[in-house]
């Protein structure tokens, strides 16, 4: 080969080579299809690890919510915590009891148990509904706005402290001073029964529709209730029984204490007769 021709040559390769060939043709030809072809067949049967790693994920199935359950109803009392319950011969006894009950469910959420305020026995007890914020940080019922209203009506007949048994229908304060639950001041019944007993009153005034409607049993609103003398059969004896509006009621509606001060004036004549 010439000096020309192989230059001639070496010019037109580098020309291929620049426009981007990278290899001549041999003298057999190639099946480029089936080459792209068993390279795709191997890349399906190679394991996962080998496979190419840019493929686009299917995000992963979110987990299920949890169920919502019911909360768990309180332990029933059994005949013989009842029984239990029945034989405490003193307010301290009837205290401790209380203090490891675990069947009603305020318990849970109160701070503080909240017994009773006044006397140990007087003629005279106050049953109302629940305590409320300032009775469960004190542990005593009756000590916040609607108490110190109840101080005035009672002082105003000549009653104070010291004359009267003040309690309500559960022990604990029910989570945002709602109401207590039917379920809840069944729980507490039997300690409140006892506490009437071991009180002794000659008179006992029911705060209120919760308290009236739990421990007269009946289903009438207080307005129709409020005023009237009930019996209440406790530990073998009746006691006269008197259903009237709640202190926080009167703080909402001040032109009902009228009627409130009715019943303060009946409350005054059983206790003087």
């Amino acid at each position: 080969m010439t000096d020309s021709v192989a230059d001639s040559v070496s010019a037109y390769l580098g020309y291929w080579q620049a426009a981007g060939v990278a290899a001549g043709v041999a003298e057999a030809g190639t099946d480029w299809f089936a080459l792209q072809k068993r390279s795709a067949t191997a890349a399906i049967a190679a394991p996962p690890a080998a496979r190419a790693v840019n493929t686009v994920r299917e995000p992963a199935p979110a987990k299920p919510a949890p169920r919502a359950t019911a909360p768990a109803a309180p332990p029933p009392i059994s005949p013989a915590a009842l029984a239990h319950v029945a034989k405490a011969s003193s307010l301290d006894e009837l205290l401790a009891l209380l203090s490891v009950f675990e069947g009603c469910g305020l318990k849970a959420t109160a701070k503080n148990l909240c017994f009773y305020r006044g006397a140990p026995q007087a003629r005279l007890m106050l049953i109302g509904e629940a305590p409320g914020r300032d009775e469960d940080l004190e542990g005593k019922p009756f000590v916040g706005r609607a108490g110190q209203l109840l101080d005035k009506m009672l002082a105003a007949i000549g009653i104070d402290e010291i004359k009267v048994h003040i309690a309500n229908t559960v022990y604990w304060r029910p989570p945002g001073n709602r109401t207590p639950s039917p379920e809840e001041t069944i729980s507490c019944a039997p300690f409140l029964n006892r506490q009437i007993e071991l009180v002794a009153p000659d008179v006992v005034v029911l705060l209120g529709g919760v308290a009236a409607k739990s421990v007269l049993g009946l289903t009438e609103g207080i307005i129709k209730l409020r005023g009237k003398w009930r019996g209440l059969a406790i530990g073998g004896r009746e006691v006269k029984a008197l259903a009237t509006l709640h202190p926080a009621y009167l703080l909402r509606t001040p032109a009902a204490k009228r009627q409130a001060w009715q019943d303060l004036l009946l409350i005054e004549q059983a206790l003087a007769g």
